[in-house]
């Protein structure tokens, strides 16, 4: 039986992948967006949105896409959607996001705080972080480049499926950003590890 985890809701996990495993991650309640960052074990090699729109020729990945890293080489591999929307240009949402865009002064939960303090429990110094993989976030780019934030597509239960092409410390993290999940609160996230 598949053990299931759970990223709590404005929080965040780290995990492990071997090669050939795919990680699941499933919106338990609808709507709810994450981010997701994968390093290689020793932090050598990091995610790259730059490196994967280059070498898919796309923004908006999803099944048979892949995730690439900042040294040309696979990190994982899209091998089921059931949503078929992500973000990979927006960065994960901080302390300094909260404080110019929203006014906030004390402390807010963030994507940031999360995938570092995520990463570093793997033993990765993450620092700084490259630009996530915002799973389930349906963000449009408009006629004259703006973004704009739309409601996730995600149900209940839907997931995403990504298989590691190589070993990986992966973190994930349940956005507290209301702007990302439709002005909902945040719920909690998912995960699975299925072996290859």
């Amino acid at each position: 039986m598949v053990e299931r985890h759970l990223v709590p809701a404005a929080g965040g996990a780290g995990l492990r992948l071997k090669r050939g495993e795919r990680l699941r991650i499933i919106d338990i309640e609808g709507g709810q967006t994450g981010d997701l960052l994968a390093y290689a074990p020793d932090g050598s090699e990091r995610l790259s949105n730059g490196r994967s729109f280059d070498y898919g020729g796309k923004i908006y990945l999803s099944t048979g896409d892949v995730l690439w890293s900042d040294r040309s080489n696979p990190m994982l591999t899209i091998v089921a959607d059931e949503v078929g929307r992500h973000d990979f240009l927006y960065a994960p949402c901080s302390l300094e996001m909260y404080r110019m865009q929203y006014g906030v002064t004390g402390y807010h939960p963030n994507c940031h705080d999360n995938l570092l303090a995520a990463l570093r429990d793997l033993g990765v110094d993450p620092d700084p972080l490259p630009t996530a993989f915002n799973f389930f976030m349906n963000v449009e780019v408009a006629a004259d480049g703006r973004l704009v934030f739309a409601p996730p597509r995600s149900h209940a239960g839907d997931a995403i499926v990504l298989r590691a092409e190589m070993d990986l410390a992966v973190a994930l993290t349940s956005c507290p950003a209301s702007t990302c999940n439709a002005g909902a609160p945040p719920r909690p996230l998912a995960f699975e590890i299925l072996a290859d």
